[in-house]
């Protein structure tokens, strides 16, 4: 089974969301049992905590199921173990890289370069905008299904 990895600075914003987004656009179209969706943090400020209430009350309000969830660290064993590891902005970029090594570092993208407007997702825990974080994830989740499917990974 393929596998992703979604990361941000402390895993309770944007990549909880992204897996909350992610795992309920495979569900609805039926593909929900051939990926693998995870999220992990970049940095340990918020290790163990649940995703932030802006990031529940987003998903809620869009009827997206928040996928249960604590805050745990990324590790180097996670660049073994995922096939794919997607940051969230450069930030995260470069600290999966370092967590991971050279060796998995190619494994490593951003989210909306999966778009066609790569950029970074800005971090709501700082904007307090939660519906912009919300609709980047989602282009982001929307170009990374069709990757997944033009690349033979959905089967």
């Amino acid at each position: 089974m393929y596998s992703i990895l979604f990361v941000c600075h402390g895993n309770i914003c944007r990549s909880p969301m992204a897996e909350s987004v992610m795992t309920d656009l495979l569900f609805r179209r039926g593909k929900g049992g051939c990926v693998l969706v995870s999220s992990a943090a970049a940095h340990t400020d918020e290790i163990g905590n649940p995703p932030h209430r802006g990031t529940v009350e987003c998903l809620r309000a869009r009827g997206i199921p928040l996928v249960p969830h604590r805050a745990r660290l990324m590790t180097a064993r996670d660049g073994e173990v995922f096939d794919l590891l997607i940051g969230m902005d450069v930030w995260n970029v470069r600290d999966m890289k370092r967590i991971v090594g050279e060796r998995n570092a190619d494994k490593v993208k951003m989210l909306l370069d999966f778009s066609d407007r790569p950029r970074p997702i800005a971090d709501p825990w700082y904007t307090g905008n939660f519906d912009e974080s919300f609709r980047d994830i989602l282009e982001g989740c929307e170009g990374l299904y069709t990757y997944l499917g033009t690349h033979g990974l959905l089967d």
